[in-house]
């Protein structure tokens, strides 16, 4: 058998395979300085779960996917899509009377409040239910969510963060309809005063502070369908599953608050304070509603957040 020349036992392994001495020198070296030495919490030496999963990272991961993108477009959208109804059904700009649609075209304040009345059923509660929903069932239908345990990142931080992202998300959606709808209805309407189905009237001024406190109260109210959502999206595999689920109950919810010989248990369904904000609209705002409706998505969000901290805290993660 031949030899190499310049060969040295010490370069060879077992198996007669001859390894670069300055490769062997470089490996040794680097190896040197890894830190083998363990924490108080089993961790190695210098591991820091807040390094892990950052927002910036999850919420860059989420904008570029296009369920995001298409929900974000089709809400900058909407109120396009208002104006070219009423402009085919020949609305009648000058109405001063009448409910919130009829008002719709009276200014720009009410066009906004048409905007939110009529999304207000279906469209907001599904796109906070779709950015809750899917983000951890998302990940289990990939199969990337064990890699991403593994990596590691703590559990409870995989739910925070993702739960905080999908809240930013489902806040910037909320927030961009009312604005879009606002630009719309100063071009095609004017920056008139907002005018009720009761006949008060509330300048631009004022308009624009109830409704900003609007946004805000619905952001704050589709809480218990964010809370719902991510309970659904920690218990399945299957984003259409945990999203449809929210948006079904949603519904159900609406239906049965239309029963009036329920009388009073209407009040312990999550939706019945969903349009409270309306009342805004009002020289004379009575806050009760608003208020009640803020307590119930607190007390059910919280309930429904912390379902979702233990199902998924104990669930046997297999994908």
């Amino acid at each position: 058998m031949s030899k190499t020349n310049g060969s040295h036992p010490a370069t060879r392994a077992d198996h007669g395979v001859h390894t670069d001495p300055a490769a062997l020198l470089e490996l040794t070296e680097v190896a040197s300085h890894e830190r083998t030495e363990v924490g108080p919490d089993g961790a190695v030496a210098g591991y820091r779960a807040d390094r892990t999963l950052r927002l910036g990272v999850e919420l860059k991961r989420q904008l570029k996917r296009r369920r995001t993108q298409l929900m974000l477009g089709f809400v900058a959208l909407l109120p396009f899509i208002l104006v070219i109804a009423f402009e085919i059904g020949q609305a009648n700009p000058n109405r001063r009377s009448g409910g919130f649609v009829d008002l719709a075209t009276a200014s720009a304040p009410n066009f906004v409040v048409l905007a939110l009345f009529v999304s207000g059923t279906f469209l907001l509660p599904m796109i906070v239910a779709l950015f809750y929903g899917d983000t951890i069932a998302s990940e289990a239908s990939w199969s990337s969510l064990k890699y991403l345990l593994a990596m590691p990142v703590p559990r409870h931080r995989v739910l925070r963060q993702k739960a905080i992202v999908s809240g930013i998300l489902s806040a910037v959606a909320l927030i961009l309809l009312p604005l879009v709808a606002l630009i719309v209805g100063v071009i095609w309407y004017g920056a008139g005063d907002a005018i009720s189905p009761t006949g008060d009237a509330v300048s631009f001024g004022d308009s624009l502070m109830a409704m900003g406190l609007a946004t805000i109260y619905i952001i704050l109210q589709l809480a218990w369908v964010a809370g719902l959502a991510m309970l659904l999206s920690v218990a399945t595999d299957a984003p259409l599953g945990a999203v449809g689920g929210a948006v079904i109950v949603a519904i159900v919810s609406q239906i049965l608050d239309q029963i009036t010989a329920l009388e009073g248990l209407r009040d312990y369904l999550p939706t019945h304070f969903a349009f409270s904000w309306m009342d805004l609209i009002s020289t004379d705002i009575d806050w009760t509603n608003m208020a009640n409706g803020m307590l119930s998505a607190a007390l059910y969000g919280t309930v429904f957040f912390l379902l979702a901290g233990r199902r998924f805290a104990t669930k046997d993660i297999t994908s």
